[in-house]
């Protein structure tokens, strides 16, 4: 979501089947390890299961973390206790996405002591135990980053060849026990050959590339691509399942399938971006962009909203998610004005914006999963 950056930021991947071969970007075949042994969450063919049971991701994000440490207000806006996680449960969500930002949690580029580095990772990993306890699947977003010593203060193009592999393995090592968890790799790429010495941003988003100055950097710098990220994942021995958003903000995954990154467990999942105003914001282009990649890998929608202060966008986007087994969290579980967010609440004990009551009526209104 790109935000405003004053509070926030606004607003895929192909699996390798367990039991299938993979082509990798210098075009040998790969044989995913086989995947039925893997405890907890994870991709089987196009599907998430959770052990056996097939499963969709349903839920809301949870903004705050990738931007309050930057601005010296803490590590989290607003509540993050037992009574704010039961609000969100009282909406029948399973999931919640948590973004962070890179230097938060590597402790890096002047980011104050008490809102990073440990004190940071310890306030994370508290929130994902007590979601956790509470019954949510937990999706874990880099959401911020920059290269070199620029604070991540607001969301780049690419993730930085500087920091985002070395942020990835030290989350996959702090969480490599905990199989109810995704990575989202990158928030919402949006190379292009305007910002990039890239002719091709699909090629710059799997294998990374040059990064033209802009958006607070002064001098060009490299960007990794998401086969780096799901390297430097896989070099831990995590095993965990791994989100891919596509390009121009994780609104077009028409390359994706023949540009996905290969990861040898075989653990990729496309993520897609929907809001009102995005290019892709038909039945037409989900049906001939999204429906494609979900037929091969799991498709979770990461973020999902309108700017209206109204239901009737995602009243429409909802159901045919369901009809084609495709996850869904709505943007974002905080009270900001429901147009510059959008936002899902009023309050933390749940009062729903209109926005909010739409994905809260059809949320309640989906059978037990």
């Amino acid at each position: 979501m790109r935000t405003p950056i004053a509070c926030l930021t606004v607003a895929a991947t192909t699996l390798l089947c367990a039991c299938g071969a993979a082509t990798t970007p210098s075009g040998q075949t790969q044989t995913p390890t086989q995947t039925q042994n893997l405890p907890g969450l994870h991709v089987r063919g196009n599907t998430l299961v959770d052990g056996d049971r097939p499963l969709r991701l349903l839920g809301v994000n949870r903004s705050g973390a990738e931007y309050s440490c930057v601005q010296g207000h803490g590590i989290f806006d607003g509540p993050v206790d037992a009574g704010s996680i039961a609000a969100i449960a009282s909406w029948h969500a399973d999931v919640v996405r948590v973004p962070l930002n890179e230097d938060c949690w590597l402790g890096i580029n002047g980011v104050p002591a008490n809102f990073s580095g440990n004190s940071y990772r310890g306030a994370i990993q508290a929130y994902v135990a007590r979601l956790h306890q509470a019954g949510f699947a937990v999706i874990l977003d880099l959401h911020w980053t920059a290269p070199g010593s620029v604070l991540a203060t607001q969301q780049l193009p690419m993730p930085d060849q500087d920091h985002a592999p070395a942020f990835w393995r030290s989350v996959a090592t702090t969480f490599s026990s905990d199989h109810e968890l995704v990575f989202d790799l990158f928030n919402e790429p949006f190379p292009s050959t305007a910002n990039t010495a890239s002719a091709d941003p699909w090629t710059c988003w799997r294998d990374g590339c040059t990064m033209q100055p802009g958006q607070g950097v002064s001098n060009s710098w490299p960007a990794a691509g998401m086969q780096q990220l799901v390297d430097a994942v896989r070099s831990t021995g995590a095993t965990q399942p791994l989100m891919a958003g596509g390009i121009q903000w994780s609104d077009d995954l028409s390359g994706w399938l023949a540009h996905r990154p290969a990861d040898p467990l075989g653990q990729l999942a496309a993520s897609f971006h929907l809001y009102s105003f995005n290019a892709c914001a038909t039945s037409q282009c989900w049906t001939s962009t999204v429906q494609p990649v979900a037929s091969q890998v799991p498709v979770v929608t990461g973020e999902l909203g309108e700017n209206d202060c109204a239901g009737g966008f995602i009243d429409g986007y909802m159901p045919w998610a369901d009809r084609n087994g495709i996850s869904y969290l709505g943007w974002t579980w905080d009270t900001w004005d429901c147009r510059s967010g959008p936002a899902l609440i009023t309050d933390y004990s749940g009062t729903p914006t209109a926005f909010g009551a739409a994905l809260r009526a059809h949320l309640q209104s989906v059978p037990a999963r």
